[in-house]
């Protein structure tokens, strides 16, 4: 169900970029930009997307990079980069939260510390609507949102955002020790 929504919202985002690219816009983002993962500090991330980030951490991670991420896991701040960042790269990208697959940025690459939200939103693509609430819809069973009626009116309403957390404030040395435990 996680994959499935995820599969939907880069639907969704392969169709804006394209369509933005259409009208001339190129992608500033890129293999190897990481400059969003060290400056957002407010990354919304939801249950479900927290137990695919832990299973993939886990069960997916080895080698060398397992141990790296261990260790930010384990040193994780509120003001530290996004701990999943290793090297530039974001070692769990098949299963980034929807926030950082739907956050793209057209035209210049990132200055150091700069927020393109703030600073260009207009060069930020905004999600689709559509994708994003077929996501939700697809996902709404794992909270207990079982019957189509029900999950048709926590997308309309949007109490499936209640759920949500930052991910800088998720307890990642639990996920260190659990990674320890399953070596």
């Amino acid at each position: 169900m996680l994959l499935e929504g995820y599969y939907i919202v880069d639907k969704g985002i392969a169709a804006a970029i394209e369509k933005e690219q259409k009208n001339g816009r190129k992608p500033a983002c890129g293999r190897g930009c990481s400059s969003c993962c060290k400056t957002h500090k407010d990354i919304p991330v939801y249950p479900l997307e927290l137990t695919g980030i832990s299973w993939y951490a886990a069960e997916k991670i080895s080698g060398p990079q397992r141990e790296v991420l261990r260790e930010n896991l384990r040193q994780s701040g509120k003001d530290d980069p996004c701990p999943f960042l290793i090297e530039k790269a974001c070692s769990i990208h098949p299963v980034r939260p929807m926030a950082c697959r739907q956050f793209n940025v057209f035209g210049n690459p990132c200055e150091e510390g700069e927020d393109p939200y703030y600073t260009r939103r207009g060069d930020v693509l905004s999600p689709v609507k559509k994708h994003v609430d077929q996501a939700f819809f697809i996902m709404l069973p794992f909270y207990g949102v079982e019957k189509e009626s029900e999950r048709v009116r926590v997308i309309e309403t949007g109490a499936f955002h209640r759920m949500v957390r930052e991910l800088h404030s998720c307890n990642w040395k639990s996920l260190a020790e659990k990674m320890r435990d399953s070596d």
